[in-house]
């Protein structure tokens, strides 16, 4: 397998995060929001192009182009946080549904790519920083892994077994990390957001149907990308001696998986 790396060495001061996932959606406004609160982004996912505009368009953003799926591409990257500076806090934010299919006719080839983008992609992301965000709690009194799950991860819904089955797994890998690494000075804060338009998310979803994508959020207020880039930087922005363990954030539409009031607002 050929992955994609990078050999950009410049040192970036200031507090670091990295964020994967960053090309779109939510990654992208999570750039957005922490670089304009001083952060030091380094925004890292597949498409090199989606994330040099990023770059261009939003100063102390760093494109990094990385595959989570690769552990080779995921290896570049941490040689390149080591060597500019180490870092002090994660988004691990790449991840996605492929599919609403009944158990019975669903795809095990789709069900096989989300286990390895949103489960394993978190978990060697996590194993390579771990290391950089010890040392730097050691000097500024604490470091932070944050997990961008869904609602999915909390219950499931017809069609979304094997979503729901993923995004369960990335919850328990930041419970059970969070367990373990008590008494560390790192928190481990999960976000499970419920509906959220955004540009690729359902698309990906339905294989490019532009109207099945669009019929999810019509007849009601979704939540947005920039809300749950809110809630990523308001985790972040709390003394170190404070976690949120874990947030839900849904529309106000939405009481549950299964349940959203369609009302025209």
């Amino acid at each position: 397998m050929t992955c994609d790396g990078n050999t950009n060495t410049e040192t970036k001061p200031g507090r670091r995060v990295l964020i994967t996932g960053a090309s779109s959606g939510i990654g992208a406004a999570a750039a957005r929001r922490l670089a304009a609160d001083g952060w030091q982004v380094v925004a890292a996912a597949r498409r090199g192009e989606r994330l040099a505009t990023l770059a261009t368009e939003v100063p102390g953003v760093e494109p990094f182009v990385c595959d989570v799926t690769c552990e080779e591409s995921v290896a570049a990257l941490t040689e390149h946080l080591a060597a500019t500076g180490g870092l002090d806090a994660v988004v691990n934010n790449a991840g996605g549904a492929l599919g609403l299919d009944r158990v019975e006719s669903s795809d095990p080839e789709g069900w096989q790519r989300m286990y390895d983008l949103n489960v394993l992609g978190a978990l060697r992301i996590t194993k390579a920083v771990l290391p950089l965000l010890r040392a730097s709690a050691t000097k500024t009194g604490g470091s932070s892994l944050v997990y961008i799950t869904s609602t999915a991860a909390l219950a499931t819904y017809e069609g979304g077994a094997g979503y729901t089955a993923a995004k369960h797994g990335e919850r328990m890998l930041a419970t059970t990390l969070r367990w373990e690494l008590a008494g560390e000075p790192l928190r481990v804060i999960q976000i499970a957001p419920g509906a959220v338009a955004t540009e690729e998310f359902s698309l990906n979803r339905f294989a490019g149907d532009e109207t099945r994508a669009a019929a999810v959020y019509e007849g009601y207020q979704p939540l947005v990308a920039t809300d749950v880039a809110e809630a990523i930087a308001w985790t972040l922005s709390l003394a170190p001696h404070v976690s949120i363990d874990d947030l839900t954030i849904r529309p106000r539409a939405q009481a549950n998986n299964w349940k959203t009031v369609k009302t025209g607002v």
